[in-house]
């Protein structure tokens, strides 16, 4: 079956622990969810750099990646079905990237 990496942009940092686990458990329930096609649970990442010929980016670019998950689906579609329940694009924080892993 087809992999997808989903890149996460955007979200924000909980105000209080009880947000924090609030949206900690839907993030959870969200990845829970998905069973075994969720194949790398991936994590949050700090501040991004873009690198280029022209050099290194110290802005994180103009939409930083703020996390990332691979999953499995059997397409693009599919995948972008699962994206929608992403906790940042149902509380409108972020989006999410969707790109199929092409095998070499």
């Amino acid at each position: 079956m087809p992999q997808f990496v989903f890149a996460y942009h955007g979200g924000k940092t909980p105000d209080t622990p009880e947000e924090g686990a609030k949206v900690m458990a839907a993030w959870q329930a969200w990845m829970g969810g998905m069973g075994d096609d969720l194949v790398i649970p991936g994590a949050p990442v700090g501040m991004s750099k873009t690198v280029s010929g022209g050099g290194v980016a110290d802005d994180g670019g103009a939409n930083p990646i703020s996390g990332y998950s691979v999953i499995q689906a059997a397409d693009i579609a599919a995948a972008c079905e699962v994206a929608k329940g992403c906790p940042m694009v149902v509380d409108g924080s972020g989006s999410v990237e969707v790109a199929e892993v092409h095998e070499m």
